[in-house]
C-alpha cells in the first residue's frame, strides 16, 4: 500500500480534517454575523455548503480519532471508495459556493459599489467568509486528491 499523506486513520489525515472543520466553522460564523447576508442566494448557498462540509469533515475526523485510538486500519476498498465520493462531492459543492459568493462580493465591492453606498452591509465579513471558504476548499481538495490516489493501491 502506498504511503499517501492525509490518508484516513493517520495523524496527517486527522489534521487535514480538523483544518477543514475549523475553516468551515469560521466561514459560517463570519457569514452568519454579517448584516444582510441572508438576502443573497450565493451567501445562503455558501452557508449551506460549509455546513455540509463541516458535518462531513467532523464525521471523518471522529472516525480518524477512533482509528488512531483503537489502531484499526481504515484502508479497505469500500470505505476508501466512500471517502473518495464524499470528498469529491463536498469539494465540488464547496468550490461552487465559494466561487458564487466571491462573484457576488466582487460585484458589491468593485462593480456597483454597494459597500460604499450601503455601509450597513458587512462587506468585510463577506470577504472573510469567502476567503475561509476557499481555504476550506483547498483542504478538501487536498484530501480528495489523496483519497483518489490511495484508491488504486488497495
Amino acid at each position: 500500500m502506498k504511503e499517501v499523506v492525509g490518508r484516513p486513520g493517520t495523524r496527517a489525515g486527522l489534521v487535514l480534517r480538523v483544518s477543514q472543520c475549523l475553516c468551515a466553522v469560521f466561514s459560517i460564523a463570519a457569514m452568519v454575523t454579517a448584516n444582510g447576508s441572508g438576502y443573497y442566494t450565493a451567501y445562503v448557498y455558501l452557508i449551506a455548503s460549509m455546513g455540509l462540509q463541516l458535518l462531513w469533515s467532523f464525521g471523518l475526523a471522529c472516525l480518524d480519532i477512533y482509528s488512531l485510538k483503537t489502531k484499526r486500519d481504515l484502508h479497505n476498498p469500500v470505505l476508501v471508495s466512500l471517502f473518495v465520493v464524499g470528498d469529491w462531492v463536498t469539494a465540488i459543492l464547496s468550490f461552487a459556493a465559494a466561487s458564487a459568493s466571491a462573484g457576488v462580493t466582487i460585484l458589491f465591492e468593485r462593480d456597483v459599489h454597494f459597500c460604499r453606498m450601503y455601509p450597513q452591509l458587512s462587506c468585510g465579513r463577506y470577504e472573510l467568509s469567502v476567503i475561509l471558504a476557499f481555504i476550506t476548499w483547498s483542504f478538501i481538495a487536498t484530501s480528495a486528491v489523496s483519497m483518489f490516489w490511495l484508491l488504486p493501491s488497495l
